[in-house]
């Protein structure tokens, strides 16, 4: 195993980390930014008023993206494992 593959393997693990995260990421900044604007708006200092919905987002989120992230991620898997013995040998 060279450097040139270890260095491709990290990569394809940056990836899929950003394919999976994103979905989540940025649904959970969009609506932090509603709500802070909401809360600037309303001059409404109340901690659980961004909490709540952030929450609500990260759980709908996971619930309509959340197999499609398992699937990605256990795939990257079996073929960094399948990868292995070509590594090696």
């Amino acid at each position: 195993m060279d450097a040139q593959q270890v260095f491709t393997i990290g990569q394809q693990g940056l990836y899929v980390l950003l394919m999976v995260a994103a979905p989540l990421l940025l649904t959970v900044l969009a609506v932090g930014v509603l709500v802070s604007v909401f809360q600037a708006a309303t001059q409404i200092n109340e901690s659980t008023l961004s909490f709540v919905p952030k929450i609500l987002a990260a759980v709908l989120v996971l619930a309509i993206a959340g197999p499609w992230m398992i699937t990605t991620l256990v795939e990257y898997i079996q073929r960094t494992l399948q990868s292995i013995p070509q590594a090696l040998g």
